[in-house]
């Protein structure tokens, strides 16, 4: 069983017929949301090419109510592939993090700075 088919529909932002849309527990940022396929998959790669349509038309429509609800400067969009790349829910999750200008001192290298100090190439001006 999936932690997240045990969360009620009542918390869905989001839905189609294959995915739903939940706010993050724990959210990295204001407006921090998953989308999540309503079939228990491992992770992207166990996909069907319809679960992909239907989760990527809900980061669409999850970004356009951010937009309007929160009205962020930027975004990451993401999801952790094995235990090896952090994975530690084994349930797909796409993550749809708003960014603000400010965050963060040096947004530069975004989610590259998941292996610390490779995000910024040592060579680029800050």
């Amino acid at each position: 069983m999936s932690v997240f088919l045990a969360v009620s529909s009542e918390l869905w932002v989001a839905s189609n017929t294959l995915a739903f849309a939940i706010r993050d527990a724990n959210p990295v940022t204001d407006g921090h949301t998953l989308v999540i396929p309503r079939r228990l998959v491992v992770d992207f790669f166990g996909t069907t090419d319809e679960e992909r349509l239907a989760l990527f038309a809900l980061v669409d429509e999850v970004k356009r109510a951010l937009d309007a609800s929160h009205r962020p400067d930027g975004y990451n969009v993401g999801f952790n592939a094995g235990a090896a790349a952090g994975q530690t829910v084994f349930h797909l999750h796409l993550h749809v993090i708003p960014r603000y200008a400010g965050d963060v001192e040096d947004p530069r290298g975004g989610i590259r700075h998941v292996i610390p100090d490779r995000g910024v190439p040592p060579t680029s001006p800050r």
